[in-house]
C-alpha cells in the first residue's frame, strides 16, 4: 500500500511537472504553412476544429477539420494542399478565435490568415541591420504615434497615418536633424477600437486594446484586406529608420485585453490566461477590466515567444512594456534572459506601477520598487517628471518649473539616474525612499508622453497667464534637465515644435485636431527645433552626460550648493573621458535670476537664456555666476 501510494504521488508530480513542460514550449506556432500542406496547433483544454474561408470577413465556409490529440492540452489538424490565400479560425465551443499567436490575419483581425511569410520581407530584408549602440545611455528615445506625426496637411507627407509615413524622407530627415536614434512606437497589432472597414471615416486610437498581439493593425496599412501587406509595409518602415541609424522600440501591451469574455484567450483556453480575485471575478490592474497573468507557464511562453518573433521577424530594436507592474518578477528577467540570447544591446524599459491592485502579491510584481531585482530592465521616472512640472494627479499644480521649491532633491535623484548617490537625501524625494535602480540606464528620464497633458499643455495649466516666451523657456529648461541627466532620455513627439493638445489630458482618442503635430510651427519656433538639436547633440557629443555605470556617477558627479529652486551639478575631471575637463550645470527655476558660488577658473559657456553652442558664448571666470531666471547655464573648463 506504501509503495503504491508513493507510485501514485510521483506519478502525479509528474503528471503535474508534464503539463507545465508542455505549455512552456515553443507551441505557438499555431499555423504552419507550406505548398503542400498547412498545419494548426492549439493549446486547449478540450478537443477543437479548425474551419477554413475564402475570405477574411463573411465569406463561404470551405471547410472543417477536426483536430486530433498531440501531447498534454494540444490538438494539431494537417490540412493537404495549397492553402495560400485562405483564412481559419479555431472553435473549442466558445467561439471562432484565430488564436493566441496568430501571425497573420484578415481585416479587423477575426480570422488568421494562412500566407508564405517569406513574401512579405522588403527587398534586401536579410541584410537589414540593427544600429549599433555601446550601451542605453546612448539611446536617444522619440515616442511617436504615426498619425500624428504625419496626418496633419502641413507634414508634407504622403501616407498619412500609415507605417509607410516612417519611409519618406521628409519623416525621416526630420528625425535625423533633431539627433534621435531610437523611435518609442505606441502600440503596431492588431487592435479593437479602430473598425479597418470604416478607415475613410473619423477614428483615432492609441491602441492600448490588444486582439492580436502579433500582427501589425491592418489601420496603419494602404490595404487592411491584405495579409500580406500590413506586414510587408511595417518590415519596410523599420528598414527605413534602420538605415537612417534609428532604432525601433515597440510599445507592447501583454497585460490586458480589450475584453476578457471576447478576448483570444478565453476562447482558446477559458479560465487560464487571467488573474481573478478571490471571489471569482477579475482582477483589474491594468484598469481595463481584465489583467493577464503573467506568472502561468502558458501566459509566460506566450510573451516569451511573443518577444523573440517581433524580434526575428520584424527586427525590433527594443520594448516598452505598458503597465510593466502588472506582470511578474520572474516572466520580465526571463524576457531579459531571452532577449541577451539574441542580442544583449536590446532595451528593455516600462511603466513601474499598475493602474489598480493586482491579484498577485505587490512583492512579486515588476513594480518600479523592485527594479533591484531586475537587472537590464529600466523604469520610468516619475520622481523626476513630477519633480519638474508637478503631480500626477493634479494639472493644475506646478513645482521646480512653477517656481515653486521643495522639489530639488527629487529632480537631483532624477539627474544621477535613479541610483544610490551620497548627496541625494532619498527622505526628500517625493514618491521614493531609497534608491530603486541599481544602474542609471534603469531610468527613463522624461518630463511628458503620450499620457497626460503634453508639456507646453501643462505649463500653461501649472503656471498661469505664461506668455509664450515664458512657456519656451520653462520648456527647454524641462528638458535641459532630462536631456543632461544619467538615465536614458526620452522626449515626446512634437515637443521640439512647441506641441499642444488643446488642454487635453488623455487623448487616446481625442480627434486629429488636438493630436496631430502642427509642422508650421516649425516656421513659427524655430528656436525651440533649434534648443532640442543643440541640446541632444550636446549629451551625444560628451560622454560626461551618460556614464552609464553608478560607480562612476557617483565619482564624477557633484551637486553644488545652491538657493530654493535650482540644481547645480558639476561633472568633474574628465568624466567619462570627456576632453572637458569639468563640465558645470545650473538649473533656475526661478522667476528671477539667481546667484551662484562655482569652483574658480576660466570657463567658457556653451548654453545660455535658450541657446546652446559648443563653438562658445562667451567665458566666465568662477566665483560667483549669475544665472538668468527660468534657464539653465552650462560651462565648462579645460
Amino acid at each position: 500500500l506504501f509503495r503504491s501510494n508513493i507510485k501514485s504521488l510521483c506519478m502525479a508530480a509528474l503528471s503535474a511537472i508534464m503539463f507545465q513542460f508542455a505549455q512552456a514550449q515553443d507551441v505557438f506556432n499555431e499555423m504552419s504553412y507550406s505548398p503542400g500542406q498547412t498545419v494548426f496547433s492549439l493549446n486547449a483544454p478540450v478537443k477543437g476544429v479548425v474551419r477554413i474561408y475564402d475570405s477574411g470577413i463573411a465569406g463561404k465556409l470551405l471547410k472543417t477539420v477536426k483536430m486530433r490529440q498531440d501531447g498534454v492540452d494540444k490538438w494539431t489538424a494537417t490540412v493537404k494542399g495549397n492553402l495560400k490565400g485562405k483564412f481559419y479560425t479555431f472553435d473549442i465551443g466558445k467561439g471562432e478565435t484565430p488564436g493566441v499567436f496568430a501571425k497573420a490575419v484578415g481585416v479587423n483581425g477575426r480570422r488568421g490568415a494562412i500566407i508564405d511569410m517569406s513574401q512579405t520581407n522588403p527587398d534586401h530584408w536579410t541584410t537589414d541591420l540593427r544600429p549599433v549602440i555601446k550601451s542605453p545611455a546612448d539611446l536617444v528615445i522619440y515616442e511617436m504615434h504615426w498619425r500624428d506625426y504625419s496626418v496633419d496637411e502641413s507634414s508634407g507627407i504622403v501616407n498619412k497615418g500609415k507605417f509607410l509615413s516612417l519611409t519618406e524622407p521628409k519623416a525621416i530627415q526630420h528625425l535625423k536633424d533633431l539627433g534621435i536614434n531610437a523611435v518609442h512606437i505606441l502600440p503596431s497589432f492588431d487592435y479593437a477600437s479602430v473598425d479597418e472597414t470604416r478607415l475613410d471615416s473619423a477614428q483615432y486610437n492609441w491602441g492600448y486594446d490588444p486582439v492580436n498581439f502579433n500582427v501589425p493593425d491592418g489601420g496603419y496599412s494602404t490595404d487592411p484586406y491584405s495579409p500580406v501587406k500590413r506586414i510587408n509595409e511595417f518590415k519596410r518602415m523599420v528598414q527605413a529608420l534602420h538605415k537612417a541609424g534609428i532604432r525601433v522600440i515597440l510599445d507592447v501591451v501583454y497585460n490586458h485585453t480589450f475584453d476578457l469574455k471576447n478576448s483570444n484567450f478565453e476562447k482558446t483556453y477559458p479560465g487560464y490566461y487571467y488573474r481573478y480575485n478571490a471571489d471569482g471575478t477579475p482582477s483589474n490592474g491594468s484598469g481595463c477590466g481584465n489583467e493577464t497573468a503573467s506568472e502561468k507557464p502558458l501566459m509566460r511562453s506566450f510573451m516569451l515567444q511573443s518577444v523573440k518573433y517581433w524580434i526575428n521577424e520584424y527586427h525590433i530594436d527594443g520594448f516598452r512594456f505598458d503597465l510593466m507592474g502588472v506582470h511578474d518578477i520572474e516572466t520580465m528577467n526571463e524576457i531579459r534572459a531571452e532577449v541577451n540570447s539574441i542580442d544583449p544591446t536590446i532595451f528593455i524599459y516600462g511603466e513601474g506601477w499598475s493602474a489598480g491592485s493586482c491579484a498577485y502579491p505587490v512583492e512579486k510584481l515588476a513594480v518600479k520598487a523592485n527594479i533591484p531585482q531586475m537587472p537590464g530592465v529600466a523604469a520610468f521616472s516619475d520622481d523626476m517628471r513630477d519633480a519638474l512640472r508637478g503631480p500626477f494627479n493634479d494639472d493644475h499644480k506646478g513645482a521646480f518649473l512653477a517656481g515653486i521649491s521643495g522639489e530639488e532633491e527629487s529632480l537631483k535623484y532624477g539627474i544621477v539616474g535613479g541610483i544610490m548617490h551620497p548627496q541625494v537625501d532619498m527622505q526628500k524625494v517625493n514618491y521614493d525612499k531609497k534608491p530603486w535602480a541599481l544602474q542609471p540606464t534603469q531610468q527613463i528620464s522624461y518630463v511628458s508622453c503620450h499620457d497626460d497633458m503634453c508639456l507646453v499643455d501643462r505649463l500653461k495649466s501649472s503656471v498661469p497667464n505664461a506668455d509664450t516666451d515664458q512657456i519656451i523657456r520653462l520648456d527647454e529648461l524641462a528638458q535641459t534637465a532630462v536631456f543632461l541627466s544619467q538615465g536614458v532620455p526620452f522626449m515626446l513627439s512634437g515637443e521640439e515644435m512647441l506641441r499642444d493638445k488643446k488642454g487635453v489630458h488623455n487623448s487616446f482618442s481625442s480627434p486629429d485636431s488636438v493630436n496631430c503635430l502642427n509642422w508650421n510651427n516649425m516656421k513659427k519656433y524655430p528656436q525651440v527645433f533649434q534648443y532640442y538639436k543643440n541640446l541632444i547633440q550636446l549629451r551625444k557629443n560628451h560622454p560626461a552626460f551618460r556614464l552609464g555605470d553608478a560607480d562612476l556617477v557617483r565619482e564624477k558627479l557633484q551637486f553644488l550648493p545652491v538657493q530654493p529652486c535650482m540644481v547645480g551639478f558639476i561633472l568633474k575631471d574628465n568624466a567619462g573621458g570627456d576632453e572637458w575637463k569639468n563640465i558645470i550645470v545650473l538649473l533656475n527655476g526661478n522667476n528671477s535670476p539667481c546667484d551662484i558660488d562655482v569652483p574658480k577658473g576660466d570657463y567658457t559657456v556653451v548654453g545660455c537664456d535658450g541657446v546652446i553652442n559648443e563653438k562658445g558664448l562667451g567665458q566666465l571666470a568662477g566665483g560667483k555666476v549669475t544665472v538668468d531666471a527660468q534657464s539653465a547655464l552650462i560651462m565648462y573648463n579645460k
